[in-house]
């Protein structure tokens, strides 16, 4: 069959709401003899959604927004298909469930983990729709945290320090840092050394990764209650981890970097790869531009275009195990830091 025959007989199909396999099978032809056309691709993804598969679907409607990222169709059907993944993905076993009093105490794990799609859906949503769509996944890893013992340990030391809040990590807290960014920071963290998770996929980048570490947020920005003085707060805590950094946490954070992939972020920069820890740390010790900059963070990085970061980020139980063992590690830093206040 000709290309224009092809494209009439997928048109007669989505005309008459026609998303099945026939319908599948002429629009994967089309598109394999006009790999431009974005029309082909985007109706195959539709077909893939309908059918169910939608590791397909994903792929197509990358291909669509690489010929044109301003495809709202597009953006409309990935989002849709980012939202039933994250419904279609199986709850946790019953015996991961049974595995003792701290299995007991944590919610499920995220669902889905984030793969190509995830990280596809957050380079090309506007951020409100991209937090709209991988805001579950987000929030189920949050709540399997809670239950982890590092987030008892820092839970346990805000209440000691006169801050509330039962939970490391409550419903609805995480948040669109822009084009490409989300991140989510503990309870009442805003003017404190956060336990900070972020996800990016900005295209800029040329990669997608996923942070976790500790990070100081120095700008009185947005509607933040008690903004001069949180500023003033926050930048007394960043002089107290300098000054722990400079002196016996020197040489075992930057051990720590170097055996487990940690790297320095700060201002809207991607992270420092290109600094060796030993530099990394001195730039933290030495920075007198912190409120400037904006943002500093310190902390572990999966990479997307990395194999074995790839496959822990996919996996929502390997995922949850790397943001445990990272705050685990960082946690007798940052609470040093937190107890000086």
């Amino acid at each position: 069959m000709d290309i224009t025959s092809l494209e009439r007989r997928a048109i007669e199909f989505a005309r008459r709401g026609d998303f099945g396999s026939e319908a599948r099978q002429v629009n994967e032809e089309l598109a394999r003899l006009v790999p431009t056309n974005q029309g082909a691709w985007t109706r195959l993804a539709r077909c893939n959604i309908e059918l169910g598969l939608l590791d397909d679907a994903n792929v197509a409607l990358e291909r669509v927004l690489q010929i044109n990222p301003q495809n709202m169709i597009a953006r409309s059907l990935l989002q849709e298909s980012i939202r039933r993944e994250v419904r279609m993905a199986p709850p946790e076993p019953a015996v991961k469930r049974a595995r003792g009093a701290r299995a007991k105490k944590s919610a499920a794990p995220a669902r889905g983990g984030f793969g190509r799609a995830q990280f596809a859906a957050l380079q090309q949503l506007a951020p409100s729709a991209a937090l709209e769509s991988l805001g579950p996944s987000v929030e189920a890893l949050l709540m399997a945290i809670n239950g982890r013992p590092f987030a008892a340990t820092v839970v346990e030391t805000r209440n000691r320090a006169g801050q509330g809040g039962g939970k490391l990590f409550r419903r609805n807290s995480f948040h669109a840092g822009g084009e490409g960014h989300l991140y989510a920071f503990h309870h009442g963290g805003r003017w404190e050394p956060q336990i900070n998770l972020g996800f990016y996929s900005v295209a800029g980048w040329g990669r997608s990764a996923i942070r976790a570490g500790i990070g100081f947020n120095l700008t009185p920005s947005g509607a933040d209650r008690d903004r001069e003085a949180g500023q003033e707060q926050i930048a007394a805590y960043f002089e107290r981890f300098q000054r722990h950094v400079s002196a016996e946490w020197k040489p075992l954070l930057t051990d720590w970097m170097s055996a487990n992939g940690g790297f320095i972020q700060y201002a809207d920069r991607p992270p420092a790869v290109d600094m060796l820890p030993a530099d990394a740390v001195e730039w933290l010790i030495s920075n007198r531009n912190a409120i400037g900059q904006g943002w500093v963070f310190v902390g572990r990085w999966l990479f997307s275009d990395r194999g074995t970061d790839a496959a822990t980020m996919e996996d929502p139980e390997k995922l949850l195990q790397w943001v445990e063992q990272t705050f685990t590690d960082l946690l007798p830093l940052w609470t040093t830091v937190y107890r000086e206040a």
